[in-house]
């Protein structure tokens, strides 16, 4: 009984979602970290309430006069030894290096989740003719935005508008992204990864000590 417990509880941190929630409008932004249902605030910061002055009754004591220290003569300015100038290593030992951080980072891009896709952009203007020219423009790029992001992340949720307000002096938008993962896929990501790059790591330790490499 105590191993499906057990068990379920390693299933339960598994579906665990971690992420960030990065939210901006009238406000300014607004970062948060995102674990299961709890949310963490990043920034801003919340500010820390000054701590009470403790009242005392003492006389604050008199301060030491200085003691007069004889000058010292001059000293040489010393010279500083030149820098050894930097080796670069072997291309053909970070090559490899880089396509496994390039795999990382595809593998981790496609298993992330866009949980909350919002965008608002309020266009400003007083003149009716500009602002229907600049409507169109922005139905036009947030069209074009739209497909490239879901070609790169899963949005589960969307929600994009573009509105005109004669009477505001600037335009203006509200915008809010929550991106997770759970933590089952972010061990596997890592465990599966960092084996690779130990492999390569230790590939580059025997060649430099000269063994061979299969």
């Amino acid at each position: 009984m105590g191993w499906l417990i057990a068990l379920a509880v390693l299933v339960l941190l598994a579906s665990l979602p971690l992420g960030v929630s990065v939210k901006y409008d009238s406000g300014g932004p607004l970062v948060r970290l995102l674990a299961g249902p709890g949310k963490l605030t990043l920034y801003p910061r919340p500010k820390k309430k000054p701590k009470p002055e403790k009242k005392t009754s003492e006389k604050p004591a008199e301060p030491e006069k200085p003691k007069q220290e004889e000058p010292k003569p001059p000293q040489p300015p010393k010279e500083e030894a030149p820098k050894p100038q930097e080796k670069g290593g072997s291309l053909l030992d970070f090559l490899p290096l880089v396509k496994t951080a390039l795999d990382l980072l595809g593998d981790f891009r496609r298993k992330l989740r866009v949980r909350n896709l919002e965008l608002k952009l309020i266009l400003a203007g007083n003149d009716p003719c500009d602002l229907a020219v600049n409507y169109g423009r922005a139905n036009v790029a947030m069209g074009n935005l739209l497909p490239q992001l879901e070609r790169l992340f899963v949005i589960k949720k969307r929600d994009i508008q573009v509105e005109c307000d004669f009477t505001a002096s600037e335009t203006l938008v509200i915008a809010r992204l929550d991106v997770t993962i759970t933590l089952g896929r972010l061990l596997s990501l890592g465990v599966w990864y960092g084996l690779r790059a130990l492999k390569e790591f230790l590939t580059i330790k025997k060649k430099r000590k000269g063994g061979a490499v299969t």
